[in-house]
């Protein structure tokens, strides 16, 4: 937990290789080809928002099928 703390800093403060900036998002339409770079955000957005509604719809599906039981339960 300690080497996590005092590493996590330091990590943030490393230049990477995937350090873009968001005027990267303007170039995506001035010819440049970060294009496909942009699709791939695009996707990811998508399938991060995807994986959240599947979370979200589960929880619903499993807080029904408990209010379910504890009708039936209730009713018994």
């Amino acid at each position: 937990m300690i080497r996590t703390t005092l590493a996590l800093p330091a990590a943030l403060l490393l230049p990477t290789a995937a350090g873009a900036h968001p005027g990267h998002i303007a170039e995506t339409s001035a010819g440049h080809d970060h294009w496909i770079a942009g699709a791939a955000i695009g996707i990811a957005i998508a399938l991060f928002a995807w994986g959240v509604w599947r979370e979200v719809k589960a929880r619903r599906a499993e807080e029904a099928e408990e209010a379910r039981e504890t009708a039936d339960n209730r009713g018994a």
